[in-house]
C-alpha cells in the first residue's frame, strides 16, 4: 500500500513536489487555501531563469539600494509604516550581502539551477508539457556601456558555470529586438534562457497530470500540522483533519506561521510583485528583455504581453499599490516606442522570500514527516522540478541529488 503523502499548496512548487511524489507511487492530498495556482504561480514572468544565478543579496544590490529607495515606484520599495516590521529581516540580508555569505549563496544557487535544469526537463517531457516551453532566449539591456561594465563580473561568474551568453550592439542588437529606443547601446543575449506559453496555464496543466493520476484536493485553511505516532495530521482551521505518513509545506508566503508551530522560526518576507498583461498584438515582441536597472521583465506570453517585476517589502496584509504597475508601464512605453499600453490587466502578487535568496528545503524541527519546500523568491517556477525531485529524495530516504546544507531550514 502506497504512502499518503499530503502536500500544503497547490501553487506550481506544490504540484511539482506532488508529480515527483507520484513517480515514486505515493498517494497525494493536496490542500489548499484558495484556488490552484492563483498565487505567484498566476502572474510571474513566465521564466526558466537557469542562468540567473546571482544572489539578490549581494554587494551589488547594497550599492544600488539607497538610490532605489529613494524612489517609491523604483525598483525596490518598502513602504515606511513597514519598515519597523522588517528590519531584522533586512539586518539579515544586509549580512548574506557580505562577500563571503554572497560566494556561499551563488555556490549553492548555481548547484541548485544546475539540478532545475535536468530536473525541469524531466518533468515537463514526463508530464506532456513540452509544447508549452518556449526556447527564445532572454535579452538583458543596457543604457551605456558604463552600465554593461557594471554588469561583467556577473557573466563572469555565469560563464565560469558554463552558461552561454553573448554581448550584442548595433545591427545585432536591432535583430534581436527590433523597435528599441536608442538610449539602449548594449545588450546581452542568453541563447538557452526559456519561457512558458503563460505560467498559470503551464502550472493548471501539470495540476490537471497529477489529478488524472490519482491525487485529490482538499480546499480550507491550515492551522497547524502535528506529528503523530506513525505519521501527521494536518488540523484545518475548521476543525478538520487530514492524516497522512508525510506532509510537504509549500505555501509560499503563508508558510511562515505554520513552520513556527513546528518550532522553526524562519525569516520568510513577502516580495509584492506587479504586473501589466498587455493584448497580444501590443508589440512585436520576439524574446523576453529584461531592463536590470529599472528592476523590471517585458515577456511575450500566449495569453499578452506581461510588464513587469520589481520588489515591494510590504507584507501580506497592505492594499496593492498599482502606481508600480503603472511607472513599469510607462517606462516600458518609453523604452519599447510603438508599445500599445491600453487594455492591460494589472495583478499583483506574493513572492516568498528569505535573505540569502535560497529557499527552505528540508525536514521540520518539530517532526522528521514535515519537509518544508518554499522560500524561492523570484525562481519558484524555476526551482519548482528541482525541489519537487529534492523533497521526494528524502521522503524516500535517498541520498538528495544536491547537498541540502545550504537550504536547511535551521540556518538562520
Amino acid at each position: 500500500m502506497s504512502d499518503v503523502i499530503a502536500v500544503v499548496g497547490a501553487g506550481i512548487v506544490g504540484l511539482a513536489v506532488a508529480w515527483h511524489l507520484q513517480q515514486d507511487g505515493h498517494e497525494v492530498r493536496l490542500v489548499e487555501r484558495g484556488p490552484v495556482a492563483e498565487g505567484a504561480s498566476y502572474g510571474n514572468a513566465g521564466a526558466f531563469a537557469f542562468s540567473d544565478v546571482l544572489p539578490l543579496a549581494s554587494p551589488g544590490i547594497l550599492r544600488k539600494a539607497p538610490r532605489w529607495l529613494l524612489d517609491p515606484l523604483g525598483p525596490l520599495s518598502i513602504p515606511p509604516a513597514y519598515l519597523p516590521v522588517i528590519t531584522p529581516w533586512l539586518l539579515r540580508f544586509w549580512r548574506a550581502s557580505q562577500p563571503d555569505r554572497f560566494a556561499a549563496s551563488l555556490a549553492a544557487q548555481c548547484e541548485l539551477m544546475r539540478l532545475a535544469s535536468r530536473a525541469m526537463d524531466a518533468m515537463v517531457a514526463g508530464a506532456g508539457l513540452s509544447g508549452r516551453v518556449r526556447s527564445d532566449g532572454n535579452l538583458q539591456l543596457y543604457e551605456s556601456e558604463a552600465e554593461l561594465r557594471t554588469s561583467l563580473p556577473g557573466w563572469a561568474a555565469r560563464e565560469r558555470e558554463g552558461i552561454a551568453f553573448e554581448h550584442v550592439r548595433g545591427e545585432r542588437l536591432a535583430a534581436l529586438q527590433p523597435g528599441l529606443a536608442p538610449r539602449f547601446v548594449a545588450g546581452t543575449f542568453t541563447p538557452h534562457w526559456q519561457t512558458v506559453d503563460d505560467p498559470y496555464r503551464f502550472a493548471m496543466a501539470l495540476f490537471d497530470v497529477v489529478m488524472a493520476r490519482g491525487a485529490s484536493v482538499e480546499r480550507g485553511d491550515v492551522g497547524q500540522i502535528e506529528q503523530g505516532l506513525s505519521g501527521v495530521r494536518v488540523r484545518m482551521s475548521d476543525g478538520r483533519f487530514i492524516d497522512a505518513d508525510a506532509a510537504v509545506i509549500a505555501a509560499g508566503a503563508w508558510s511562515r506561521p505554520l513552520a513556527a508551530v513546528l518550532g522553526d522560526a524562519i525569516p520568510l518576507e513577502t516580495e509584492r510583485g506587479y504586473n501589466t498583461t498587455l493584448p497580444t498584438d501590443a508589440f512585436d515582441l520576439r524574446r523576453q528583455l529584461t531592463f536590470g536597472g529599472h528592476g523590471f521583465v517585458v515577456t511575450p506570453l500566449s495569453t499578452g504581453i506581461r510588464v513587469g517585476g520589481a520588489v515591494e517589502l510590504g507584507g501580506l496584509k497592505r492594499p496593492p499599490n498599482f502606481a508600480r504597475s503603472r511607472a513599469m508601464l510607462d517606462k516600458a512605453a518609453a523604452f519599447l516606442p510603438g508599445l500599445l499600453t491600453e487594455g492591460g490587466r494589472q495583478w499583483m502578487g506574493f513572492r516568498p522570500s528569505l535573505p540569502d535568496t535560497l529557499p527552505v528545503i528540508g525536514p521540520a524541527r518539530g517532526s522528521s514527516r514535515v519537509f518544508y519546500a518554499f522560500g524561492h523568491g523570484h525562481s519558484g517556477l524555476t526551482q519548482s522540478a528541482a525541489t519537487g525531485r529534492l523533497i521526494a529524495d528524502l521522503i524516500a530516504g535517498r541520498p538528495p541529488a544536491i547537498a541540502l546544507e545550504p537550504f536547511r531550514p535551521d540556518r538562520f
